[in-house]
């Protein structure tokens, strides 16, 4: 084993911790609980239809994005945390639903030492934007590409903010990497930090507001 390498023991150990930031931040690691449960496509379908008849949504889109955003912010939170609280970027391509809801797990954890990547935000950003846009690719509902790209950097935000909270003593750290990651593939021009504590404005939305009830998230384009 080289220097650099981290053992499945140390990942599973990191990502425990930082689950005690908040919900989001969760992370099952039980790799001995069998399961079937993959981001599939289809249990994707199953989880924002669930969304649609919640919220009683006059078009199947609206489902899909705010189950979207769930899954976003499910996977940046543990994915920021345990990069910059414990220098360990997680492998997420085995990610899976943890049970019939929205929680995950990784049943095989592995990792890589955060100093090993030239461009931790490209490590980053290739990690949880490569998992969002698998699944993506199953969608049956039209929904826009930027509007879909604007969930994930509005769940990025949104993660890093509550990670902020919790560690300010990481202020610098969270704030570069996020600011850096907002600049990184599809990321893009999606919406700008407006605030020293990581307020945020997207440039799309979520499309909640046009579900009976709903109203616009507080980094709407729409908002005032």
């Amino acid at each position: 084993m080289k220097s650099t390498d981290v053992t499945p023991e140390q990942v599973t150990e990191a990502l425990r911790d930082v689950s005690r930031i908040g919900g989001f931040f969760a992370l099952d690691t039980d790799w001995r609980r069998p399961s079937d449960a993959r981001l599939a496509r289809a249990s994707f379908g199953e989880r924002a239809q669930a969304v649609n008849d919640r919220y009683r949504a006059p078009e199947p889109r609206i489902g899909v994005s705010i189950a979207h955003l769930g899954l976003a912010a499910r996977l940046w939170s543990p994915v920021l945390a345990c990069t910059l609280v414990h220098g360990i970027v997680p492998t997420m391509s085995t990610v899976e639903w943890s049970g019939e809801g929205s929680a995950l797990r990784l049943p095989r954890p592995e990792g890589r030492r955060a100093a090993e990547f030239p461009s931790l935000a490209d490590a980053v950003h290739s990690e949880v934007d490569g998992v969002l846009e698998a699944v993506e690719s199953g969608f049956t509902a039209k929904v826009a590409p930027r509007l879909l790209a604007g969930n994930s950097a509005s769940a990025l935000v949104g993660s890093a903010a509550q990670l902020l909270r919790s560690r300010p003593e990481l202020r610098t750290d969270v704030t570069r990497l996020t600011r850096e990651l907002l600049e990184t593939g599809r990321l893009r021009g999606t919406g700008r930090i407006t605030g020293a504590d990581l307020a945020f404005r997207r440039r799309s939305c979520c499309l909640f507001y046009r579900a009976p009830g709903g109203g616009k998230c507080g980094d709407c384009c729409l908002a005032r």
